[in-house]
């Protein structure tokens, strides 16, 4: 079967503590983008709740399969019979004190068709500022593509951009999807070159949604969001606060790219 060609669209959002708050938002911002033409639609990292502290996160867990999280998720993507990914919701993990930090991946039809558990863990330390996941997330294992009418699509979260063995484990893919809650600091020095790099590297396009703003709790995200071509030209990007980056994945554009400088094939390692 041909794959299709489709418009792929990344919601920015600046997430607070109250997940039915976060939701509503999200609506707001997927019928924004359907009503654009958007066919592929990726959500943020922890889209659904970015608290005070990270307990919050881990509080607000749904066992996989059921959850008014993952219910919304289904009914949004069945409703407006979308191809919906949802950048990360807090999933229960092996021990009670932490979370599994998880992608999801809704069908038109409302099923869940694929879960990847974020792999690397982001550690930071730098003067006042500082942040250690695995305190609080339990890692995943394995790498998740998914095929859909459009292509094959990479599951990816935040700190996972940093690890291009990650996306090569996945052989030739379409698509990368970069959910993301970059802070601000290391986002103004690597987040637009590491998306870049990712894209052109993979001849792909990369739809990268950040979280983009000052949160409540008093945390700035880089936000960011954009869409990347395979030869590393930015189609669409919004810097910060919530709203809609929206750009056409052409087939035909990777095929160029991909016959004219076949690095993939060239690869020997």
């Amino acid at each position: 079967m041909s794959k299709q060609n489709c418009r792929i669209a990344a919601l920015q959002m600046v997430s607070g503590p109250r997940v039915a708050d976060n939701l509503a938002t999200a609506a707001r911002l997927v019928e924004e983008a359907v009503a654009q033409g958007a066919q592929l639609l990726a959500l943020p990292e922890y889209f659904p709740i970015i608290g005070a502290a990270d307990a919050d996160r881990v509080r607000a867990r749904e066992e996989f399969g059921r959850g008014p999280i993952q219910d919304w998720l289904a009914e949004t993507a069945r409703r407006h019979g979308i191809w919906l990914f949802a950048g990360s919701i807090p999933l229960a993990a092996s021990v009670p004190d932490k979370m599994r930090n998880s992608s999801l991946a809704y069908n038109p039809a409302g099923e869940c068709v694929a879960r990847y558990d974020k792999i690397h863990l982001f550690g930071f330390r730098k003067g006042d500022e500082s942040y250690d996941e695995a305190a609080f997330i339990e890692a995943g294992e394995h790498p998740v593509a998914v095929d859909t009418p459009f292509g094959r699509v990479a599951l990816s979260i935040c700190y996972d951009l940093r690890f291009p063995e990650l996306y090569r484990s996945l052989g030739a893919v379409d698509l990368i999807l970069m959910p993301a809650a970059f802070t601000d600091t290391t986002g103004r020095a690597h987040w637009e070159i590491l998306l870049r790099a990712r894209a052109i590297e993979n001849q792909c396009y990369l739809l990268a949604v950040g979280q983009g703003g000052r949160h409540e709790n008093d945390r700035m995200t880089h936000g960011n969001s954009m869409v990347v071509d395979p030869w590393g030209e930015i189609l669409d990007r919004k810097l910060k606060w919530p709203g809609v980056v929206i750009a056409d994945l052409d087939h035909a554009r990777i095929a160029e790219i991909r016959e004219s400088l076949p690095a993939l094939a060239h690869r020997k390692l």
